[in-house]
């Protein structure tokens, strides 16, 4: 039986949202948008968006949780480093009551949804992208195996796939699972 690898299921670059550090709340979810409508793979759209530096290369991730945090930035007051924002402050046993004390003492969302959401379009996305760290990228040749391992161990939605130095494509956990249900 032949071994599924990463290329095998991934999605090219060329085919992701992607916008420059340098762009907009907004023009990343128009990037986002017509992705979306251009390219529909399985039966899953795209929920994140790609962010290349002035080089070209990519440096960086949105997902649709970053953007929404990036609509209130008193976050950033509350402790809200990378690693508790990928594990979540819930995780740690703390209660819904504490949790929703801090909306009231750092006075989170106190403004209209709508007011919040129309002054955050022209924030750059280099101030709320998502940095990968090493454990989110993987060879275009590594067995899926292997990816799902990363994905599982890390808690990722997706890895970014290295052909050499190069970042190539997306591997998401929507994929693999599509792949695990055809497999089923």
């Amino acid at each position: 039986m032949k071994k599924t690898l990463v290329k095998d299921i991934m999605v090219p670059l060329s085919e992701y949202a992607t916008v420059s550090e340098d762009a907009t709340l907004r023009d990343a979810v128009v990037s986002l948008e017509t992705a979306q409508k251009k390219y529909i793979l399985n039966q899953y759209t795209h929920k994140a968006i790609l962010v290349y530096g002035k080089d070209g290369k990519i440096i960086g991730k949105i997902s649709p949780l970053d953007i929404i945090r990036a609509l209130e930035p008193k976050y950033r007051q509350i402790g809200h480093s990378d690693p508790l924002s990928t594990i979540g402050l819930s995780r740690f046993g703390l209660s819904s009551g504490f949790l929703k004390s801090l909306v009231e003492q750092y006075h989170l969302w106190d403004e209209p949804f709508e007011k919040i959401v129309a002054e955050s379009a022209s924030k750059p996305v280099k101030e709320f992208m998502y940095t990968p760290s090493e454990g989110e990228f993987v060879k275009i040749d590594a067995p899926l195996s292997q990816a799902i391992n990363q994905i599982i161990m890390g808690h990722h939605q997706s890895l970014l796939v290295l052909q050499g130095e190069e970042i190539v494509g997306i591997l998401r956990l929507v994929d693999i699972f599509k792949k695990v249900c055809d497999y089923l």
